[in-house]
């Protein structure tokens, strides 16, 4: 398995058998083999988190084969031509090409969270699936998205049934300020992960080494995603 950081929410990675490609809305990919199938996973219709341009490009770099895992909330208006599509809705489960199943969970913002199992590796993305708790919001709200929002791991933990996430790629998001890290702390709680890559940290990557400073017990688990 090699992993690509792209941009933001953005990560390739590459099996023996094809390549996963999540939540791509800007960034360079690199060079890739035409004739390896890849599924391109897009978590929920944001800006930051869906482009259709990503299938042109892929077909400008001569891949001969490509398969859309689209959210449902993407507008049809904005899918792509010539391309497998599987539409994809919370708590189901899908069997992909390249022997590949998927498990999604639902989004504590919009859309869907992935696991991905394949022979060779189990990877979740969360997508926009995370504690969105904010300082200013009612006591309530935020009561209720911590609930949500631990009840999606803890069916993550019962879909596992005992295995370890190869890679997790889960929102590390500066805006939350001092509550920045409460979604990223429950899952390493309670999910067996061998690596994880913080993302959706908007272009501030010193919030990883804050993390750290603040966690260290988690320096095994936890990659610098830019370096």
């Amino acid at each position: 398995m090699q992993i690509t950081y792209v941009y933001h929410s953005g990560f390739l990675v590459e099996t023996t058998e094809c390549y996963y490609l999540f939540d791509y809305y800007k960034g360079a990919l690199p060079p890739l083999k035409p004739d390896k199938p890849v599924l391109v996973f897009a978590s929920h219709s944001h800006g930051d988190h869906y482009n259709k341009d990503i299938f042109s490009l892929l077909k400008n770099m001569g891949i001969k084969h490509i398969t859309a895992v689209l959210a449902k909330d993407i507008s049809p208006k904005k899918y792509p031509t010539d391309v497998e599509i599987q539409r994809v809705t919370f708590h189901e489960t899908y069997e992909l090409p390249c022997h590949t199943t998927l498990d999604t969970l639902q989004s504590t913002d919009v859309g869907v969270a992935f696991l991905v199992r394949c022979p060779e590796v189990i990877i979740y993305h969360a997508g926009d699936l995370n504690d969105w708790v904010w300082e200013g919001e009612p006591e309530q709200y935020n009561k209720q998205m911590t609930g949500n929002y631990r009840h999606e791991i803890d069916l993550l933990c019962k879909l596992l049934k005992g295995n370890t996430l190869d890679v997790a790629f889960l929102p590390l998001d500066p805006r939350q300020e001092n509550d920045y890290a409460k979604g990223m702390l429950y899952f390493l709680k309670k999910v067996n992960v061998r690596q994880v890559y913080p993302m959706h940290y908007w272009e501030k990557p010193e919030i990883i080494e804050r993390f750290l400073q603040e966690y260290p017990k988690y320096a095994g688990k936890i990659v610098q995603t830019e370096k």
